[in-house]
């Protein structure tokens, strides 16, 4: 199996790690990439800087709230590149808003998921993340 890159857009260290232990018990080869805030998230993804010889992540899990750069518009940017809008893009944030579900669908979320209140339901999420994303669907080549 081909080992997956997922970046995680996330600035609360202790959400990145949950996430990445709930990754670490999957039988998934992967790596999980975490940025703090949407202009590092970007300059990952264009492969700026000391992102230079990166390669693009088949997945992006991606925070709304984030400082410096939001993740609308972070999602808008990316979503308007023709060189990064086919890596699909996973909506999880602590945001139920009903405003927030609908702009991110706009802007061509691939999917909006509300982060979880304890840790075994973060676990089944990634979970499921990680069954459909990575392992069942066809994604396309770097």
């Amino acid at each position: 199996m081909k080992r997956r890159n997922i970046l995680l857009v996330e600035d609360n260290q202790a959400h990145v790690r949950l996430i990445r232990e709930a990754f670490r018990e999957s039988q998934l080869l992967h790596e999980t990439i975490a940025v703090k805030d949407g202009i590092e998230a970007m300059a990952y993804l264009r492969r700026e800087g000391d992102y230079a010889n990166v390669p693009l992540p088949d997945a992006i899990l991606l925070d709304l709230n984030l400082p410096r750069k939001d993740g609308r518009e972070v999602l808008a940017e990316l979503k308007s590149d023709p060189t990064l809008r086919h890596i699909p893009v996973l909506v999880l944030t602590t945001s139920g808003n009903e405003q927030d579900v609908r702009e991110s669908y706009e802007l061509h979320a691939n999917c909006y998921i509300k982060k979880p209140q304890n840790l075994r339901q973060l676990l089944s999420i990634v979970d499921r993340i990680q069954q459909f994303w990575l392992e069942t669907v066809t994604l396309p080549s770097d």
